[in-house]
């Protein structure tokens, strides 16, 4: 192999690998892309979101709601989840049992009505 055939192969390799950091620097920056993990994190946050906003609709859609209201109001903040848990709203249409997260962010945002209230 000539010297400079050598030389054009090694600039020519530092080139292609310069260029794939640089794609993807830019790429994950500003480009939105994403890992595997960051997007079930993303996907996993929005069902808990969707979750919690029907638990709320389901205690607020409750006949005796204003009553639960107030009765949830003077649960202690650490033991409201068991409450909703205990209501059976934070379980979706067809599920036995309902994920302890959606419970918690249902009594966060049930919180707000309490607070409304006063």
């Amino acid at each position: 192999m000539k010297p400079e055939t050598g030389g054009k192969i090694k600039y020519g390799v530092w080139g292609v690998v310069v260029g794939a950091a640089m794609a993807m620097i830019i790429g994950f920056n500003w480009g939105g892309w994403t890992t595997f993990n960051t997007a079930q994190e993303k996907t996993d946050e929005a069902i808990l979101a969707s979750q919690a906003a029907i638990c709320v609709a389901q205690f607020t859609a409750d006949p005796r709601y204003e009553k639960k209201l107030n009765e949830l109001g003077h649960v202690d903040s650490w033991n409201r989840s068991d409450f909703i848990e205990e209501g059976g709203w934070d379980k979706m249409p067809g599920q036995e049992k309902a994920d302890f997260g959606v419970s918690r962010a249902c009594a966060e945002g049930l919180e707000h009505l309490i607070k409304s209230t006063r």
